[in-house]
Protein backbone atom coordinates (compact mmCIF):
# COMPACT_ATOMS: atom_id res chain seq x y z
CA UNK A 1 0.00 0.00 0.00
CA UNK A 2 1.46 3.29 -0.95
CA UNK A 3 1.69 5.95 1.76
CA UNK A 4 0.63 9.32 1.23
CA UNK A 5 3.43 12.15 2.50
CA UNK A 6 2.22 14.93 4.97
CA UNK A 7 2.36 16.91 1.80
CA UNK A 8 0.03 15.17 -0.46
CA UNK A 9 -2.28 15.05 2.81
CA UNK A 10 -2.33 18.45 3.05
CA UNK A 11 -3.06 18.76 -0.78
CA UNK A 12 -5.90 16.36 -0.48
CA UNK A 13 -7.74 18.23 2.37
CA UNK A 14 -7.27 21.60 0.32
CA UNK A 15 -8.76 20.45 -3.13
CA UNK A 16 -11.60 18.71 -1.09
CA UNK A 17 -12.32 21.58 1.07
CA UNK A 18 -12.37 23.80 -2.76
CA UNK A 19 -14.38 21.55 -3.67
CA UNK A 20 -17.30 21.55 -1.26
CA UNK A 21 -16.83 25.46 -0.75
CA UNK A 22 -17.37 25.53 -4.74
CA UNK A 23 -20.38 23.27 -4.63
CA UNK A 24 -22.04 25.78 -1.17
CA UNK A 25 -21.30 28.65 -3.70
CA UNK A 26 -23.00 27.15 -6.62
CA UNK A 27 -25.91 26.08 -4.47
CA UNK A 28 -26.51 30.17 -2.88
CA UNK A 29 -25.83 31.40 -6.50
CA UNK A 30 -29.02 28.94 -7.52
CA UNK A 31 -30.77 30.07 -4.85
CA UNK A 32 -30.63 33.66 -5.43
CA UNK A 33 -31.03 33.58 -9.28
CA UNK A 34 -34.34 31.51 -8.98
CA UNK A 35 -36.26 31.28 -12.44
CA UNK A 36 -39.22 29.44 -11.25
CA UNK A 37 -42.13 31.19 -12.21
CA UNK A 38 -44.61 28.45 -11.37
CA UNK A 39 -46.88 30.32 -8.53
CA UNK A 40 -50.84 30.12 -7.46
CA UNK A 41 -53.65 31.98 -8.74
CA UNK A 42 -53.62 33.26 -5.58
CA UNK A 43 -50.07 34.51 -5.13
CA UNK A 44 -51.26 36.36 -8.84
CA UNK A 45 -54.33 37.59 -7.22
CA UNK A 46 -55.23 36.04 -11.07
CA UNK A 47 -53.80 38.94 -12.62
CA UNK A 48 -51.85 38.79 -15.63
CA UNK A 49 -49.51 42.02 -14.36
CA UNK A 50 -49.47 40.74 -11.08
CA UNK A 51 -48.12 37.21 -12.42
CA UNK A 52 -45.50 39.18 -14.94
CA UNK A 53 -43.93 40.99 -11.77
CA UNK A 54 -43.83 38.21 -9.34
CA UNK A 55 -42.17 36.67 -12.72
CA UNK A 56 -39.46 39.42 -12.46
CA UNK A 57 -38.53 39.48 -8.92
CA UNK A 58 -37.65 36.00 -9.42
CA UNK A 59 -35.13 36.60 -11.86
CA UNK A 60 -33.37 39.06 -9.86
CA UNK A 61 -31.10 38.61 -7.55
CA UNK A 62 -33.23 38.13 -3.68
CA UNK A 63 -32.22 35.93 -0.95
CA UNK A 64 -36.19 35.07 -0.54
CA UNK A 65 -38.57 34.46 -2.74
CA UNK A 66 -41.91 36.62 -3.24
CA UNK A 67 -44.14 36.50 0.00
CA UNK A 68 -47.03 33.77 -0.70
CA UNK A 69 -50.65 34.74 0.03
CA UNK A 70 -52.37 32.90 2.73
CA UNK A 71 -54.77 30.31 1.05
CA UNK A 72 -57.62 31.09 2.92
CA UNK A 73 -57.62 34.98 2.02
CA UNK A 74 -59.60 36.86 -0.53
CA UNK A 75 -57.47 38.53 -3.39
CA UNK A 76 -58.10 42.10 -3.92
CA UNK A 77 -56.14 44.97 -5.32
CA UNK A 78 -52.41 45.57 -5.84
CA UNK A 79 -49.92 48.27 -7.10
CA UNK A 80 -46.72 47.87 -9.64
CA UNK A 81 -43.72 50.03 -7.85
CA UNK A 82 -41.30 52.12 -9.94
CA UNK A 83 -38.93 55.12 -9.32
CA UNK A 84 -39.73 56.73 -12.41
CA UNK A 85 -43.13 58.15 -11.70
CA UNK A 86 -41.92 61.24 -9.52
CA UNK A 87 -39.66 64.13 -9.58
CA UNK A 88 -36.33 62.41 -9.24
CA UNK A 89 -34.07 62.45 -5.77
CA UNK A 90 -30.76 61.50 -4.59
CA UNK A 91 -32.13 58.19 -3.54
CA UNK A 92 -33.33 56.91 -6.99
CA UNK A 93 -30.47 58.67 -9.17
CA UNK A 94 -27.66 59.99 -9.87
CA UNK A 95 -27.20 64.28 -9.45
CA UNK A 96 -24.20 65.93 -10.27
CA UNK A 97 -22.66 67.76 -7.92
CA UNK A 98 -24.39 66.11 -5.07
CA UNK A 99 -23.66 61.87 -5.41
CA UNK A 100 -22.60 61.22 -8.99
CA UNK A 101 -19.12 60.05 -7.65
CA UNK A 102 -20.74 58.64 -4.35
CA UNK A 103 -21.66 54.57 -4.33
CA UNK A 104 -25.64 54.74 -4.95
CA UNK A 105 -27.56 54.29 -1.36
CA UNK A 106 -31.17 53.12 -1.87
CA UNK A 107 -32.07 52.44 -5.56
CA UNK A 108 -31.22 53.36 -9.09
CA UNK A 109 -32.34 51.65 -12.70
CA UNK A 110 -34.16 48.42 -12.35
CA UNK A 111 -35.13 48.97 -8.70
CA UNK A 112 -39.00 47.81 -8.44
CA UNK A 113 -41.73 46.51 -6.33
CA UNK A 114 -45.28 45.07 -5.95
CA UNK A 115 -47.69 45.52 -3.46
CA UNK A 116 -50.44 42.39 -2.98
CA UNK A 117 -53.86 43.24 -1.07
CA UNK A 118 -55.87 40.68 0.41
CA UNK A 119 -58.85 40.41 2.64
CA UNK A 120 -58.75 38.27 5.25
CA UNK A 121 -61.34 36.25 6.84
CA UNK A 122 -62.31 36.45 10.63
CA UNK A 123 -64.45 35.44 12.84
CA UNK A 124 -67.23 37.93 13.52
CA UNK A 125 -65.33 40.61 10.75
CA UNK A 126 -66.88 41.53 7.41
CA UNK A 127 -65.23 41.52 3.96
CA UNK A 128 -66.52 44.00 2.13
CA UNK A 129 -63.40 46.58 0.93
CA UNK A 130 -65.59 49.08 2.07
CA UNK A 131 -66.44 48.38 5.66
CA UNK A 132 -64.04 49.90 7.47
CA UNK A 133 -63.83 46.97 10.36
CA UNK A 134 -62.96 44.80 7.09
CA UNK A 135 -59.18 43.56 7.56
CA UNK A 136 -56.96 43.11 5.00
CA UNK A 137 -53.64 41.27 4.53
CA UNK A 138 -50.75 43.84 2.32
CA UNK A 139 -47.81 41.88 0.87
CA UNK A 140 -44.58 43.88 -0.46
CA UNK A 141 -41.99 42.20 -2.46
CA UNK A 142 -38.80 44.85 -3.66
CA UNK A 143 -35.89 44.47 -5.59
CA UNK A 144 -32.78 46.74 -6.49
CA UNK A 145 -33.22 48.52 -2.60
CA UNK A 146 -29.61 48.38 -1.24
CA UNK A 147 -30.35 47.87 2.73
CA UNK A 148 -29.90 50.57 5.11
CA UNK A 149 -27.24 50.12 7.57
CA UNK A 150 -26.21 53.54 9.14
CA UNK A 151 -28.15 55.77 12.19
CA UNK A 152 -31.46 53.40 12.73
CA UNK A 153 -32.70 54.15 9.46
CA UNK A 154 -35.74 52.45 7.79
CA UNK A 155 -37.52 52.15 4.89
CA UNK A 156 -41.31 52.79 5.44
CA UNK A 157 -44.44 51.54 2.94
CA UNK A 158 -47.43 54.28 3.15
CA UNK A 159 -50.86 53.89 1.77
CA UNK A 160 -51.95 57.35 0.31
CA UNK A 161 -55.54 59.06 0.54
CA UNK A 162 -55.84 62.41 -1.32
CA UNK A 163 -58.44 64.80 0.30
CA UNK A 164 -61.84 64.97 -1.29
CA UNK A 165 -64.69 67.80 -1.44
CA UNK A 166 -67.15 66.75 1.39
CA UNK A 167 -71.38 66.93 0.40
CA UNK A 168 -72.73 70.26 1.68
CA UNK A 169 -74.48 69.33 4.94
CA UNK A 170 -75.93 71.46 7.67
CA UNK A 171 -74.26 73.12 10.31
CA UNK A 172 -73.44 73.11 14.13
CA UNK A 173 -75.21 74.96 16.44
CA UNK A 174 -71.64 76.69 16.69
CA UNK A 175 -72.02 77.27 12.96
CA UNK A 176 -69.28 75.45 12.03
CA UNK A 177 -69.41 72.80 9.84
CA UNK A 178 -71.02 69.02 10.68
CA UNK A 179 -68.84 65.94 10.61
CA UNK A 180 -68.40 64.74 7.10
CA UNK A 181 -69.48 67.97 5.38
CA UNK A 182 -69.10 71.45 4.14
CA UNK A 183 -71.80 74.37 4.00
CA UNK A 184 -73.00 75.78 1.48
CA UNK A 185 -70.85 79.09 1.92
CA UNK A 186 -67.78 77.04 1.74
CA UNK A 187 -69.28 74.99 -1.56
CA UNK A 188 -69.59 78.77 -3.12
CA UNK A 189 -66.21 79.69 -2.60
CA UNK A 190 -64.58 76.18 -3.32
CA UNK A 191 -66.46 76.69 -6.43
CA UNK A 192 -65.13 79.90 -7.42
CA UNK A 193 -61.55 78.61 -7.17
CA UNK A 194 -59.71 77.94 -10.22
CA UNK A 195 -61.27 76.41 -13.61
CA UNK A 196 -64.26 74.85 -10.68
CA UNK A 197 -62.66 71.33 -10.05
CA UNK A 198 -63.40 71.64 -6.01
CA UNK A 199 -67.32 70.75 -6.19
CA UNK A 200 -68.26 67.57 -4.02
CA UNK A 201 -67.52 64.20 -4.53
CA UNK A 202 -63.98 65.19 -6.52
CA UNK A 203 -60.39 65.19 -5.28
CA UNK A 204 -59.97 68.44 -3.98
CA UNK A 205 -56.92 70.79 -5.48
CA UNK A 206 -55.07 73.91 -4.08
CA UNK A 207 -55.54 75.38 -7.39
CA UNK A 208 -59.12 74.74 -8.04
CA UNK A 209 -57.90 72.78 -11.01
CA UNK A 210 -57.66 69.13 -12.41
CA UNK A 211 -55.81 66.77 -10.20
CA UNK A 212 -52.37 66.71 -10.50
CA UNK A 213 -50.64 63.47 -8.73
CA UNK A 214 -46.65 63.61 -8.22
CA UNK A 215 -44.93 63.16 -11.62
CA UNK A 216 -41.48 63.05 -13.05
CA UNK A 217 -41.87 66.21 -14.19
CA UNK A 218 -42.50 68.04 -10.80
CA UNK A 219 -39.64 70.44 -9.58
CA UNK A 220 -39.48 70.88 -6.33
CA UNK A 221 -40.57 73.37 -5.01
CA UNK A 222 -42.21 75.99 -7.88
CA UNK A 223 -43.80 72.58 -9.62
CA UNK A 224 -45.56 69.67 -7.54
CA UNK A 225 -48.54 67.76 -6.91
CA UNK A 226 -51.73 69.92 -6.13
CA UNK A 227 -53.46 67.86 -4.19
CA UNK A 228 -53.90 67.35 -0.57
CA UNK A 229 -53.43 63.61 0.44
CA UNK A 230 -51.96 62.01 3.79
CA UNK A 231 -50.52 58.73 3.99
CA UNK A 232 -51.02 55.67 6.81
CA UNK A 233 -47.65 54.16 7.82
CA UNK A 234 -47.60 50.65 6.70
CA UNK A 235 -44.63 49.46 8.53
CA UNK A 236 -40.82 49.53 8.64
CA UNK A 237 -38.20 47.09 6.73
CA UNK A 238 -35.00 47.01 5.50
CA UNK A 239 -33.84 44.97 2.71
CA UNK A 240 -31.74 41.58 2.89
CA UNK A 241 -27.93 41.13 1.61
CA UNK A 242 -28.77 40.64 -2.50
CA UNK A 243 -30.86 44.19 -1.83
CA UNK A 244 -34.31 42.26 -2.03
CA UNK A 245 -36.88 43.13 0.47
CA UNK A 246 -40.43 41.57 1.89
CA UNK A 247 -43.06 42.80 4.06
CA UNK A 248 -46.14 42.10 5.33
CA UNK A 249 -48.57 44.65 7.42
CA UNK A 250 -52.45 44.36 8.34
CA UNK A 251 -54.48 46.85 7.71
CA UNK A 252 -57.25 47.00 10.54
CA UNK A 253 -59.03 49.91 12.63
CA UNK A 254 -55.88 50.50 15.00
CA UNK A 255 -53.48 50.55 12.52
CA UNK A 256 -55.74 53.14 10.35
CA UNK A 257 -53.81 55.62 11.77
CA UNK A 258 -52.19 59.21 10.67
CA UNK A 259 -49.16 60.74 12.43
CA UNK A 260 -50.34 63.53 14.43
CA UNK A 261 -50.61 66.21 12.32
CA UNK A 262 -49.01 69.21 14.32
CA UNK A 263 -45.84 68.08 13.38
CA UNK A 264 -46.91 68.59 9.11
CA UNK A 265 -44.86 72.34 9.62
CA UNK A 266 -41.89 70.77 10.78
CA UNK A 267 -41.49 67.65 8.37
CA UNK A 268 -40.03 69.72 5.62
CA UNK A 269 -42.03 68.83 2.33
CA UNK A 270 -45.83 70.74 3.27
CA UNK A 271 -44.98 74.26 1.80
CA UNK A 272 -48.35 75.41 2.31
CA UNK A 273 -47.50 75.12 6.19
CA UNK A 274 -44.10 76.97 5.79
CA UNK A 275 -44.14 78.99 2.48
CA UNK A 276 -42.31 79.31 -0.13
CA UNK A 277 -40.40 76.24 0.57
CA UNK A 278 -40.83 74.30 3.51
CA UNK A 279 -39.89 73.76 6.70
CA UNK A 280 -35.78 72.88 6.16
CA UNK A 281 -35.45 76.63 4.17
CA UNK A 282 -37.12 78.34 7.38
CA UNK A 283 -34.53 76.69 9.70
CA UNK A 284 -37.43 74.92 11.62
CA UNK A 285 -37.05 71.62 10.45
CA UNK A 286 -37.72 69.19 13.59
CA UNK A 287 -38.57 71.71 16.29
CA UNK A 288 -41.87 70.24 16.84
CA UNK A 289 -41.99 66.71 18.23
CA UNK A 290 -44.93 64.81 19.36
CA UNK A 291 -42.73 62.27 21.17
CA UNK A 292 -44.64 63.30 24.86
CA UNK A 293 -48.59 62.96 23.37
CA UNK A 294 -51.24 65.89 23.34
CA UNK A 295 -53.12 67.91 20.77
CA UNK A 296 -50.17 70.29 19.37
CA UNK A 297 -49.11 73.70 19.89
CA UNK A 298 -52.25 75.44 20.09
CA UNK A 299 -53.88 72.23 22.28
CA UNK A 300 -52.74 70.31 25.63
CA UNK A 301 -48.93 69.15 26.24
CA UNK A 302 -48.93 66.96 28.71
CA UNK A 303 -46.09 65.74 31.35
CA UNK A 304 -43.99 63.73 30.12
CA UNK A 305 -43.66 61.81 33.75
CA UNK A 306 -47.34 60.70 32.37
CA UNK A 307 -47.82 60.32 28.87
CA UNK A 308 -43.63 59.76 27.85
CA UNK A 309 -42.07 56.93 27.26
CA UNK A 310 -41.40 55.61 30.65
CA UNK A 311 -38.77 53.10 31.28
CA UNK A 312 -40.93 50.64 33.40
CA UNK A 313 -43.70 50.67 31.18
CA UNK A 314 -42.29 51.70 27.52
CA UNK A 315 -45.51 53.17 25.06
CA UNK A 316 -46.65 50.31 23.00
CA UNK A 317 -49.03 51.74 20.37
CA UNK A 318 -49.10 47.84 19.23
CA UNK A 319 -50.71 47.18 22.74
CA UNK A 320 -54.36 47.73 21.11
CA UNK A 321 -55.89 44.82 22.29
CA UNK A 322 -56.42 43.71 26.13
CA UNK A 323 -59.64 41.99 28.36
CA UNK A 324 -58.82 44.72 31.06
CA UNK A 325 -59.44 47.94 29.08
CA UNK A 326 -56.73 49.97 31.35
CA UNK A 327 -53.90 47.87 30.22
CA UNK A 328 -54.44 49.65 26.11
CA UNK A 329 -52.06 51.95 25.40
CA UNK A 330 -53.34 55.46 26.29
CA UNK A 331 -50.52 57.53 25.24
CA UNK A 332 -51.10 57.29 21.05
CA UNK A 333 -49.11 60.27 19.04
CA UNK A 334 -51.10 58.89 15.61
CA UNK A 335 -55.05 59.63 15.21
CA UNK A 336 -57.81 57.51 12.94
CA UNK A 337 -57.52 58.50 9.10
CA UNK A 338 -61.31 59.65 9.34
CA UNK A 339 -60.50 62.97 11.58
CA UNK A 340 -57.84 63.40 9.69
CA UNK A 341 -59.15 64.11 6.54
CA UNK A 342 -61.74 66.63 8.85
CA UNK A 343 -58.23 68.34 9.81
CA UNK A 344 -57.80 68.90 6.07
CA UNK A 345 -61.47 70.02 5.69
CA UNK A 346 -61.02 72.91 8.59
CA UNK A 347 -57.82 73.79 6.86
CA UNK A 348 -58.39 74.25 3.48
CA UNK A 349 -61.91 73.50 2.79
CA UNK A 350 -64.04 75.35 5.67
CA UNK A 351 -63.35 78.55 4.31
CA UNK A 352 -66.27 80.53 5.76
CA UNK A 353 -67.55 77.68 8.80
CA UNK A 354 -64.23 77.75 10.35
CA UNK A 355 -62.04 80.66 11.18
CA UNK A 356 -63.46 82.59 8.41
CA UNK A 357 -60.93 85.81 8.93
CA UNK A 358 -57.64 83.54 9.44
CA UNK A 359 -55.71 82.60 6.27
CA UNK A 360 -52.35 81.79 7.23
CA UNK A 361 -52.63 77.70 7.30
CA UNK A 362 -50.35 76.95 9.68
CA UNK A 363 -52.81 78.96 12.44
CA UNK A 364 -55.58 77.09 10.92
CA UNK A 365 -53.84 73.41 10.80
CA UNK A 366 -53.03 74.07 14.99
CA UNK A 367 -56.85 75.05 15.90
CA UNK A 368 -57.94 72.19 13.99
CA UNK A 369 -56.04 69.57 15.73
CA UNK A 370 -56.93 70.61 18.81
CA UNK A 371 -60.78 71.01 17.80
CA UNK A 372 -60.63 67.87 16.50
CA UNK A 373 -59.35 65.62 18.98
CA UNK A 374 -61.60 67.00 21.46
CA UNK A 375 -64.47 66.50 19.77
CA UNK A 376 -63.14 62.59 20.91
CA UNK A 377 -61.43 63.01 23.42
CA UNK A 378 -63.56 62.06 26.61
CA UNK A 379 -60.99 62.67 29.50
CA UNK A 380 -60.07 66.06 28.27
CA UNK A 381 -55.76 65.31 27.74
CA UNK A 382 -55.68 65.60 24.51
CA UNK A 383 -54.81 62.60 23.89
CA UNK A 384 -56.69 59.85 21.39
CA UNK A 385 -56.57 56.55 23.64
CA UNK A 386 -57.40 53.02 21.97
CA UNK A 387 -60.64 52.92 24.77
CA UNK A 388 -61.71 56.95 23.21
CA UNK A 389 -61.57 55.73 19.43
CA UNK A 390 -63.14 52.06 19.77
CA UNK A 391 -64.76 50.86 16.45
CA UNK A 392 -67.85 50.47 18.78
CA UNK A 393 -68.17 53.48 20.88
CA UNK A 394 -69.43 56.95 20.06
CA UNK A 395 -68.21 60.16 20.24
CA UNK A 396 -68.62 63.98 19.47
CA UNK A 397 -72.16 63.47 20.57
CA UNK A 398 -72.80 60.28 20.14
CA UNK A 399 -71.88 59.63 16.79
CA UNK A 400 -70.58 56.27 15.50
CA UNK A 401 -66.89 55.72 15.65
CA UNK A 402 -67.05 53.97 12.70
CA UNK A 403 -67.07 57.19 10.82
CA UNK A 404 -63.64 58.14 12.14
CA UNK A 405 -61.96 55.33 9.46
CA UNK A 406 -61.94 55.05 6.31
CA UNK A 407 -62.27 51.76 4.32
CA UNK A 408 -59.25 50.27 2.12
CA UNK A 409 -61.27 51.25 -1.17
CA UNK A 410 -60.96 54.79 -0.97
CA UNK A 411 -56.90 54.78 -0.62
CA UNK A 412 -55.08 55.87 -4.09
CA UNK A 413 -51.45 54.87 -3.65
CA UNK A 414 -48.10 53.40 -2.10
CA UNK A 415 -44.87 54.53 -2.12
CA UNK A 416 -41.54 53.59 0.13
CA UNK A 417 -39.51 55.89 1.44
CA UNK A 418 -36.28 56.13 2.70
CA UNK A 419 -36.12 57.23 6.64
CA UNK A 420 -33.74 58.61 8.94
CA UNK A 421 -34.32 58.51 12.55
CA UNK A 422 -35.24 61.98 13.28
CA UNK A 423 -38.15 61.81 15.96
CA UNK A 424 -40.89 62.20 13.95
CA UNK A 425 -44.24 60.26 12.94
CA UNK A 426 -44.48 61.62 10.27
CA UNK A 427 -42.96 60.21 6.67
CA UNK A 428 -39.66 62.29 5.48
CA UNK A 429 -40.47 65.64 3.85
CA UNK A 430 -43.84 64.55 3.69
CA UNK A 431 -45.93 65.01 1.37
CA UNK A 432 -43.64 65.19 -1.43
CA UNK A 433 -41.00 62.96 -3.22
CA UNK A 434 -38.30 63.82 -1.89
CA UNK A 435 -37.56 60.90 -0.08
CA UNK A 436 -39.71 58.76 -1.74
CA UNK A 437 -37.97 55.49 -3.10
CA UNK A 438 -40.57 54.01 -5.02
CA UNK A 439 -44.18 54.31 -5.69
CA UNK A 440 -47.13 52.60 -7.29
CA UNK A 441 -50.91 53.08 -8.00
CA UNK A 442 -53.76 51.27 -6.73
CA UNK A 443 -54.77 49.08 -9.07
CA UNK A 444 -57.86 46.74 -9.15
CA UNK A 445 -56.88 42.69 -9.62
CA UNK A 446 -60.36 42.02 -10.44
CA UNK A 447 -60.74 38.77 -9.11
CA UNK A 448 -64.24 37.67 -8.34
CA UNK A 449 -65.07 38.66 -4.39
CA UNK A 450 -66.13 35.24 -2.43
Amino acid sequence: MTRLTPLAIALCVALASMGAHAQTATAVADASTSTSTSTSSLDTLGNSAVRAKLAELRLKPHDYLPLSIKSDEIPYRYALLDNTSFQPNVFTSRIPGVNDKATPTAGGPGTTGLVRMAIQRKPGLPTDPDDPRTQVSVYLDVAGLKSIKAEGGNYELQLWYDSHVPPVGPARPDGTASFGTITAEDARILAAMGTGNNVPGNVFTLDGKAPRYPSPDDVWPGKISNVVPFPINAGAFNTLRQDDGHHHWEFKPTTNMVFPHFEFPHVGGQIAFMPPAGAFAAGVLGQFLSSIPGSGPAGIQNDGRTYGDNPDIPRDPDRSEASVPEQLEFRLRSSPSGMNEEIHADVFLRRASFMPGVSDPQTRLYASVARQVALIDKNGDGVLSFQEIDMNGTSDGGLPNTRLYFPISVYSRFTITREANDGLVAPRFANTQRAVVLQGFIKDASAPRQ
